[in-house]
Protein backbone atom coordinates (compact mmCIF):
# COMPACT_ATOMS: atom_id res chain seq x y z
CA UNK A 1 0.00 0.00 0.00
CA UNK A 2 1.14 3.57 -0.98
CA UNK A 3 1.57 5.92 2.05
CA UNK A 4 3.43 8.68 3.32
CA UNK A 5 4.06 10.29 6.55
CA UNK A 6 4.38 13.53 7.74
CA UNK A 7 3.85 16.12 11.11
CA UNK A 8 0.72 15.03 13.34
CA UNK A 9 -1.68 18.94 13.30
CA UNK A 10 -4.46 19.55 16.07
CA UNK A 11 -6.51 19.01 13.47
CA UNK A 12 -5.87 15.54 12.88
CA UNK A 13 -7.18 14.81 16.58
CA UNK A 14 -10.76 13.81 15.69
CA UNK A 15 -9.79 10.93 12.69
CA UNK A 16 -6.80 9.76 14.58
CA UNK A 17 -8.35 9.30 17.77
CA UNK A 18 -10.98 7.35 15.87
CA UNK A 19 -8.32 5.47 15.04
CA UNK A 20 -6.92 4.71 18.37
CA UNK A 21 -10.04 3.97 19.25
CA UNK A 22 -10.82 1.37 16.84
CA UNK A 23 -7.64 0.06 16.64
CA UNK A 24 -7.19 -0.90 20.26
CA UNK A 25 -10.91 -1.92 20.75
CA UNK A 26 -10.39 -4.69 17.75
CA UNK A 27 -7.49 -5.96 18.60
CA UNK A 28 -8.73 -6.17 23.09
CA UNK A 29 -12.05 -7.12 22.56
CA UNK A 30 -10.95 -10.36 19.94
CA UNK A 31 -8.89 -11.50 22.80
CA UNK A 32 -11.01 -10.73 25.25
CA UNK A 33 -9.72 -7.87 27.19
CA UNK A 34 -11.38 -4.67 28.20
CA UNK A 35 -10.32 -2.24 25.69
CA UNK A 36 -7.78 0.94 26.93
CA UNK A 37 -10.48 3.72 26.25
CA UNK A 38 -14.23 3.13 26.95
CA UNK A 39 -15.28 5.80 24.19
CA UNK A 40 -14.01 6.72 21.33
CA UNK A 41 -14.45 10.72 22.73
CA UNK A 42 -11.79 9.49 25.14
CA UNK A 43 -9.34 8.20 23.08
CA UNK A 44 -9.78 11.43 20.85
CA UNK A 45 -8.94 13.40 24.09
CA UNK A 46 -5.54 11.78 24.79
CA UNK A 47 -5.09 12.06 20.99
CA UNK A 48 -5.97 15.94 21.06
CA UNK A 49 -3.43 16.22 24.09
CA UNK A 50 -0.84 14.85 22.64
CA UNK A 51 -1.24 16.93 19.20
CA UNK A 52 -1.22 19.81 21.52
CA UNK A 53 2.20 19.51 23.51
CA UNK A 54 5.05 20.57 22.51
CA UNK A 55 6.77 17.78 24.55
CA UNK A 56 5.48 15.08 22.72
CA UNK A 57 6.38 14.46 18.67
CA UNK A 58 3.94 13.03 16.26
CA UNK A 59 3.84 11.62 12.81
CA UNK A 60 1.01 10.84 10.81
CA UNK A 61 0.55 8.12 7.73
CA UNK A 62 -1.67 8.75 5.23
CA UNK A 63 -2.89 6.93 2.04
CA UNK A 64 -5.05 8.15 -0.76
CA UNK A 65 -5.75 11.02 1.01
CA UNK A 66 -6.84 9.49 4.06
CA UNK A 67 -5.37 9.29 7.81
CA UNK A 68 -4.30 5.76 8.34
CA UNK A 69 -2.43 5.65 11.33
CA UNK A 70 -0.50 7.97 14.01
CA UNK A 71 2.26 7.25 16.24
CA UNK A 72 4.12 9.76 19.04
CA UNK A 73 7.46 9.97 21.03
CA UNK A 74 7.52 11.42 24.68
CA UNK A 75 10.07 13.49 24.95
CA UNK A 76 9.60 15.07 28.13
CA UNK A 77 12.69 12.86 29.85
CA UNK A 78 15.68 12.23 28.47
CA UNK A 79 14.81 8.69 27.86
CA UNK A 80 11.94 8.23 25.58
CA UNK A 81 8.74 6.45 25.48
CA UNK A 82 7.01 5.49 21.97
CA UNK A 83 3.16 5.30 21.76
CA UNK A 84 0.27 5.10 21.44
CA UNK A 85 0.99 3.89 17.93
CA UNK A 86 -2.15 2.82 16.33
CA UNK A 87 -2.99 1.85 12.37
CA UNK A 88 -6.73 1.69 11.23
CA UNK A 89 -8.12 -1.45 11.20
CA UNK A 90 -8.46 -1.92 7.71
CA UNK A 91 -5.04 -1.18 6.92
CA UNK A 92 -3.20 -3.02 9.09
CA UNK A 93 -0.39 -5.65 8.07
CA UNK A 94 0.38 -3.52 5.50
CA UNK A 95 4.05 -1.91 6.63
CA UNK A 96 2.19 1.52 8.19
CA UNK A 97 2.95 0.26 11.45
CA UNK A 98 6.96 -0.15 11.28
CA UNK A 99 7.13 2.98 9.12
CA UNK A 100 5.78 4.73 12.06
CA UNK A 101 7.72 3.18 14.59
CA UNK A 102 11.14 3.51 12.48
CA UNK A 103 10.00 7.18 12.37
CA UNK A 104 10.20 7.85 15.92
CA UNK A 105 12.94 5.69 16.82
CA UNK A 106 15.14 7.90 14.17
CA UNK A 107 13.81 10.91 15.67
CA UNK A 108 15.04 9.90 19.23
CA UNK A 109 18.27 8.65 17.32
CA UNK A 110 18.72 12.59 16.57
CA UNK A 111 17.76 13.87 20.19
CA UNK A 112 20.52 11.91 20.99
CA UNK A 113 18.29 9.41 23.59
CA UNK A 114 19.68 7.04 25.63
CA UNK A 115 16.93 4.83 25.56
CA UNK A 116 13.50 4.29 24.11
CA UNK A 117 11.20 2.97 26.10
CA UNK A 118 7.44 1.17 25.20
CA UNK A 119 4.48 -0.69 26.57
CA UNK A 120 3.04 -3.41 24.70
CA UNK A 121 -0.41 -5.29 25.14
CA UNK A 122 1.03 -8.68 25.65
CA UNK A 123 -2.00 -10.49 23.59
CA UNK A 124 -0.79 -8.60 20.25
CA UNK A 125 1.85 -11.11 19.32
CA UNK A 126 2.30 -9.10 16.16
CA UNK A 127 3.01 -5.74 17.95
CA UNK A 128 5.32 -8.07 20.07
CA UNK A 129 7.28 -9.06 16.84
CA UNK A 130 7.12 -5.98 15.20
CA UNK A 131 8.88 -4.33 17.95
CA UNK A 132 11.22 -7.16 18.54
CA UNK A 133 12.80 -7.14 15.25
CA UNK A 134 13.23 -3.27 15.40
CA UNK A 135 15.39 -3.75 18.59
CA UNK A 136 13.66 -4.25 21.28
CA UNK A 137 13.97 -5.93 24.03
CA UNK A 138 11.58 -7.16 26.60
CA UNK A 139 12.57 -6.05 30.16
CA UNK A 140 9.31 -6.83 31.97
CA UNK A 141 6.10 -8.31 32.68
CA UNK A 142 3.64 -5.60 34.00
CA UNK A 143 0.16 -6.11 35.39
CA UNK A 144 -2.26 -4.03 35.06
CA UNK A 145 -4.22 -3.63 38.01
CA UNK A 146 -6.90 -2.04 39.72
CA UNK A 147 -8.15 -2.30 43.51
CA UNK A 148 -10.47 -0.74 46.58
CA UNK A 149 -9.55 2.69 46.55
CA UNK A 150 -9.56 2.37 50.27
CA UNK A 151 -7.89 5.99 51.05
CA UNK A 152 -5.74 4.61 53.63
CA UNK A 153 -2.34 5.46 55.38
CA UNK A 154 0.43 3.37 55.78
CA UNK A 155 1.78 3.71 59.50
CA UNK A 156 4.85 6.01 58.80
CA UNK A 157 4.66 7.24 55.47
CA UNK A 158 2.82 11.08 54.72
CA UNK A 159 1.59 11.45 51.14
CA UNK A 160 0.64 14.71 50.22
CA UNK A 161 0.51 17.05 47.05
CA UNK A 162 3.69 17.76 45.48
CA UNK A 163 4.85 21.17 45.61
CA UNK A 164 7.22 22.93 43.01
CA UNK A 165 10.18 22.50 45.54
CA UNK A 166 9.77 19.01 45.79
CA UNK A 167 10.73 18.47 42.20
CA UNK A 168 14.51 17.98 43.06
CA UNK A 169 13.76 15.75 45.46
CA UNK A 170 11.55 13.57 43.36
CA UNK A 171 14.28 13.47 40.99
CA UNK A 172 16.72 11.95 43.16
CA UNK A 173 14.22 9.43 43.78
CA UNK A 174 13.93 8.72 40.04
CA UNK A 175 17.70 8.76 39.33
CA UNK A 176 18.39 6.15 42.52
CA UNK A 177 15.29 3.89 41.09
CA UNK A 178 15.92 4.07 37.08
CA UNK A 179 19.22 5.69 36.82
CA UNK A 180 17.48 8.92 35.14
CA UNK A 181 15.07 11.28 36.41
CA UNK A 182 11.97 12.31 34.35
CA UNK A 183 11.36 15.80 36.19
CA UNK A 184 9.61 17.26 32.98
CA UNK A 185 6.49 14.94 33.90
CA UNK A 186 6.98 16.18 37.24
CA UNK A 187 6.81 19.34 36.92
CA UNK A 188 4.17 18.91 34.68
CA UNK A 189 2.04 16.97 37.03
CA UNK A 190 2.71 19.46 39.99
CA UNK A 191 1.19 22.46 37.72
CA UNK A 192 -1.44 20.09 37.19
CA UNK A 193 -2.21 19.28 40.72
CA UNK A 194 -2.49 15.77 40.12
CA UNK A 195 1.51 14.75 41.78
CA UNK A 196 1.46 13.35 44.85
CA UNK A 197 5.24 12.75 47.14
CA UNK A 198 5.32 10.07 49.90
CA UNK A 199 7.56 11.33 52.93
CA UNK A 200 9.31 9.11 55.38
CA UNK A 201 11.21 9.70 58.52
CA UNK A 202 11.42 13.40 57.49
CA UNK A 203 12.11 13.68 53.58
CA UNK A 204 10.86 12.40 50.40
CA UNK A 205 11.25 8.72 49.44
CA UNK A 206 8.44 8.47 46.72
CA UNK A 207 6.04 10.20 44.18
CA UNK A 208 3.45 9.74 41.57
CA UNK A 209 2.43 12.22 38.98
CA UNK A 210 -0.70 10.49 39.07
CA UNK A 211 -2.19 6.83 40.00
CA UNK A 212 -3.29 5.43 36.81
CA UNK A 213 -2.60 4.55 33.64
CA UNK A 214 -0.88 7.71 32.06
CA UNK A 215 1.17 8.07 35.43
CA UNK A 216 4.16 6.95 36.69
CA UNK A 217 5.29 6.17 40.42
CA UNK A 218 8.61 5.08 41.74
CA UNK A 219 9.64 4.86 45.88
CA UNK A 220 13.00 4.12 47.42
CA UNK A 221 11.13 1.02 48.51
CA UNK A 222 7.70 -1.32 48.87
CA UNK A 223 6.54 0.41 51.14
CA UNK A 224 6.57 3.97 49.46
CA UNK A 225 4.26 2.17 46.68
CA UNK A 226 2.15 0.48 48.84
CA UNK A 227 1.62 4.11 50.94
CA UNK A 228 1.18 5.61 47.22
CA UNK A 229 -1.52 2.84 46.86
CA UNK A 230 -3.58 2.69 50.34
CA UNK A 231 -4.21 6.36 49.83
CA UNK A 232 -5.62 6.25 46.68
CA UNK A 233 -9.12 6.87 46.72
CA UNK A 234 -9.89 5.32 43.27
CA UNK A 235 -7.40 4.55 40.21
CA UNK A 236 -7.64 6.76 36.91
CA UNK A 237 -8.89 4.39 33.86
CA UNK A 238 -8.62 0.59 33.67
CA UNK A 239 -5.63 1.24 36.91
CA UNK A 240 -2.17 0.96 37.71
CA UNK A 241 1.14 -0.99 36.24
CA UNK A 242 3.13 -2.73 38.00
CA UNK A 243 5.89 -4.77 37.19
CA UNK A 244 5.63 -8.63 38.24
CA UNK A 245 9.35 -8.75 38.90
CA UNK A 246 8.85 -7.43 41.76
CA UNK A 247 7.11 -10.27 43.69
CA UNK A 248 6.62 -8.98 46.90
CA UNK A 249 4.88 -5.70 45.61
CA UNK A 250 2.36 -7.79 43.13
CA UNK A 251 1.72 -10.54 46.37
CA UNK A 252 1.10 -7.24 48.38
CA UNK A 253 -1.44 -6.07 46.34
CA UNK A 254 -3.28 -9.35 45.19
CA UNK A 255 -3.61 -9.77 49.36
CA UNK A 256 -5.48 -6.38 49.66
CA UNK A 257 -7.94 -6.56 47.28
CA UNK A 258 -6.28 -5.34 43.75
CA UNK A 259 -7.11 -7.89 40.85
CA UNK A 260 -5.31 -8.43 37.83
CA UNK A 261 -7.34 -6.61 34.27
CA UNK A 262 -4.61 -7.03 31.89
CA UNK A 263 -0.98 -7.64 31.22
CA UNK A 264 1.70 -5.58 28.91
CA UNK A 265 5.14 -6.30 28.22
CA UNK A 266 7.80 -3.52 29.03
CA UNK A 267 10.24 -3.38 26.07
CA UNK A 268 13.53 -1.18 26.12
CA UNK A 269 16.17 0.27 23.35
CA UNK A 270 19.52 1.46 24.80
CA UNK A 271 19.97 2.34 28.11
CA UNK A 272 18.13 0.35 30.91
CA UNK A 273 18.40 0.10 34.50
CA UNK A 274 16.86 -2.50 36.37
CA UNK A 275 14.42 -0.87 39.56
CA UNK A 276 16.54 -0.27 42.30
CA UNK A 277 13.89 0.34 44.50
CA UNK A 278 10.08 -0.01 43.21
CA UNK A 279 8.45 1.42 40.55
CA UNK A 280 4.83 1.65 38.89
CA UNK A 281 5.53 2.64 34.86
CA UNK A 282 2.98 4.79 32.83
CA UNK A 283 1.49 3.30 29.97
CA UNK A 284 4.65 5.57 27.96
CA UNK A 285 6.92 4.26 29.81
Amino acid sequence: MAYHLRSGRPADALICGRICYDAFHAISTRHGFPPDFDSPEAATGLIAMLLGQPEFYSVVAESGGRIVGSNFLDERSSVVGVGPVTVAPDTQDSGVGRALMRDVMERAGRLGAPGIRLVQATYHARSLSLYAKLGFQVRDLLACVNGPGAGDELPGYRIRPALPSDVAACGEVCRYVHGHDRSGEVIEAVARGSAVVVEHQGRVTGYATSLGLFGHAVGETNEDIQALLLSAERFDGPGVLLPTSNAELFSWCLTHGFRVVALSTLMTVGFYQPPKGASVPSVFF
